[in-house]
């Protein structure tokens, strides 16, 4: 079966003013999923969006929305973000204690789990709740602002997650998030990742939102 890859724009880098605008070019050139980076300034050092984006976002596409929660306490905030149309909700390893709880509440939402790792966050964690994860995002940059630059050191760990996914949770896929353009995206696609989250080399290209994509997409096997 050919695999299939994604790329999920990601609407931090967005000219907010024609966000609708925006997402629509962006779909109609082949983004696959649309990104939502929620943070609440004490998780990450930056404030972002809100379930009301989400729920904006939902009006005006019908492709999947898959929504990163930066926050604390994500638990509190899951059912908000469930209600306003999140397909994918992702959490953090590094602060959900309860992840097999909270990772089960999410699928009990109707939403498709996701759990995310910090650069420096080891890929062991991930293994007691695997079997519970539709998605496992691995951060290329540290989180908290969109237009940095990529950190190689990560790709082996894509690879690592792979294999322990394979013998787990075979139909879960890699994200990756933080300095996706289409000098890095080759080598963490050849890592094992499927879906690719970019902001600035979507929102932000000199070309314009369809060029971004279609150069990301041009790094896709045929």
């Amino acid at each position: 079966m050919k695999t299939e890859y994604i790329i999920s724009p990601s609407i931090l880098s967005a000219d907010f003013s024609k966000l609708g605008e925006q997402i629509n070019v962006a779909e109609a050139a082949g983004a696959g999923w649309i990104h939502i980076d929620v943070m609440d300034g004490h998780f990450v050092p930056n404030i972002t969006m809100g379930p009301f984006i989400v729920e904006t976002c939902r009006r005006i596409t019908n492709l999947p929305i898959d929504v990163h929660l930066m926050i604390e306490s994500p638990e509190n905030m899951v059912e908000a973000f469930a209600k306003a149309g999140a397909d994918v909700l992702y959490v953090h390893v590094e602060n959900s204690p309860n992840l097999y709880n909270l990772l089960s509440r999410i699928r009990s939402l109707g939403c498709r789990p996701g759990l995310v790792l910090n650069p420096s966050t080891p890929a062991l964690l991930l293994e007691p709740v695997l079997h519970l994860i539709d998605v496992v995002m691995v951060m290329s940059v540290n989180p908290g602002f969109s237009g940095q630059v990529f950190i190689p050191e990560v790709t082996p760990k894509i690879t690592q997650i792979r294999r322990m996914m394979d013998l787990i949770n075979p139909e879960a896929v890699i994200a990756i998030d933080g300095g996706i353009t289409a000098e890095t995206l080759p080598a963490t696609l050849q890592a094992g990742a499927q879906v690719f989250i970019a902001a600035s080399a979507v929102f932000k290209h000199p070309q314009g939102i369809a060029a971004g994509i279609n150069e990301l997409r041009s790094c896709f096997p045929d």
